[in-house]
């Protein structure tokens, strides 16, 4: 091999290893961002942009997307797609209330991941056994979940309530430090720069924080630690990647590939547990509104990667939330999006990707004249919030997708032999 060719590949890999979101870059880059946030809203005087209410609001609406995400994650990392996240948590919102309505809102957890692994069974007889389209498989599970679940409600609670609603669902125990909740909120009242913020930010975590969201922050590191720092994991996420020379080594493919699936399951299961049982304390038709969808596209988001789908979870929780305290907050977002864009444009030129570059300075400046030339914004807008901002970023991070190379293809036992 000639020593230029050589030279190329050693260039590759370093712009390749310049450009991997590091542990290190991705702290840096969330600092980055809060600053920016926490400027905006000492300049605009939208406080409800770092509130403990907004931030409690954004961690109620992330949870139940990130444990969806969490579980397509789990699932497409050993190669199987899985369309069905959303149909696996309405299993899961369904068996979590029945299981707290006769036994406690502990067996409701466990029942409602029960019910939503269930799920994650079914796909993975379907797509591994058999070798059923996996896109195929999800959407036939997103549609016969709900009728599923339908007629068992009907049948369960109909006779006591008189609906296909549960009775009022017992709480899960939450998290309150006395003393130092009244002291954040104190400091938050002031409006200090970044102080104040910080106060709002730590406030939120350490009053009424539910339990549930304390245990999808330790499944988060816990996946993280499982299949990037374990032999488990390396073997798991090699099914994803080439499943015929993973069997070649030894590896048993669909063994890897039915526990990712069945964890998938119960991981969008707890999801539909959060609605039902910290949302809203009750079971209704149509709970989970489709956070088993945005759950998969915070997936993308995040590149197949724990940090990068936390990161998108939050991003769709924290603009939900916001949209619900009304359209000046919005408003004010609208600046943040403008220098969030800048930031994106600078990046660009310094890696000298001058289209990319020209499209960010474009849309940073026009929403900084939107923000500048109006002083609300249209209730029909406040509404659509999560999901514009989530579409624009996600156009902005699908130039860098890297997908499972394996993933949906379909693969039979013995090729590897």
């Amino acid at each position: 091999m000639s020593a230029p060719t050589n030279v190329n590949k050693a260039v590759s890999r370093a712009k390749s290893a310049s450009g991997k979101l590091t542990t290190p870059r991705l702290l840096l880059l969330i600092s980055g961002l809060l600053l920016a946030l926490f400027a905006v809203r000492a300049g605009t005087g939208a406080n409800d942009l770092t509130s403990a209410g907004q931030i409690g609001g954004m961690l109620g609406l992330a949870v139940p997307i990130g444990l969806a995400g969490l579980g397509g994650l789990w699932a497409e990392r050993s190669g199987v797609v899985n369309i069905g996240l959303e149909g696996m948590m309405i299993l899961g919102t369904f068996f979590g209330a029945w299981g707290s309505w006769h036994w406690g809102p502990w067996a409701g957890v466990v029942l409602g991941m029960a019910g939503g692994a269930l799920g994650g069974l079914l796909h993975a007889v379907v797509t591994v056994t058999f070798g059923v389209d996996h896109v195929v498989s999800g959407v036939a599970i997103n549609i016969l979940a709900p009728a599923v679940t339908g007629y068992l409600a009907k049948l369960t609670f109909y006779p006591v309530v008189g609906s296909k609603q549960s009775p009022p669902l017992k709480p899960l125990p939450t998290i309150n430090i006395p003393g130092i909740s009244p002291w954040l909120t104190g400091i938050e009242k002031h409006h200090w720069f970044a102080i104040s913020d910080l106060a709002g930010i730590l406030g939120a975590l350490v009053t009424g924080l539910s339990i549930l969201v304390v245990l999808a922050a330790v499944l988060f590191v816990g996946t993280y630690y499982l299949l990037w720092r374990t032999p488990f994991g390396l073997r798991l996420r090699s099914c994803g990647e080439n499943p015929t020379a993973s069997e070649s080594l030894g590896v048993n493919v669909y063994r890897y590939k039915y526990i990712a699936v069945i964890v998938s399951g119960a991981l969008a299961g707890l999801g539909g547990v959060y609605l039902v049982m910290v949302s809203s304390n009750i079971y209704q038709d149509g709970q989970t509104g489709g956070r088993g969808y945005i759950g998969l596209a915070a997936l993308i988001f995040g590149n197949w990667r724990v940090g990068g789908l936390a990161m998108g979870a939050g991003l769709f929780g924290y603009t939900d939330s916001l949209q619900l305290r009304g359209s000046d907050a919005v408003h004010a977002l609208l600046l943040a999006v403008a220098v969030l864009l800048l930031g994106i444009a600078i990046r660009m030129l310094l890696r000298k990707s001058y289209v990319g570059a020209l499209f960010s300075l474009v849309a940073a400046a026009m929403f900084a004249l939107w923000f500048a030339m109006t002083k609300d914004v249209p209730a029909q807008i406040v509404s659509t919030t999560p999901y514009v901002i989530t579409l624009v970023v996600l156009a902005f991070a699908s130039q860098r997708l890297r997908p499972p190379k394996a993933d949906g293809i379909p693969f039979r036992k013995g090729q590897g032999k």
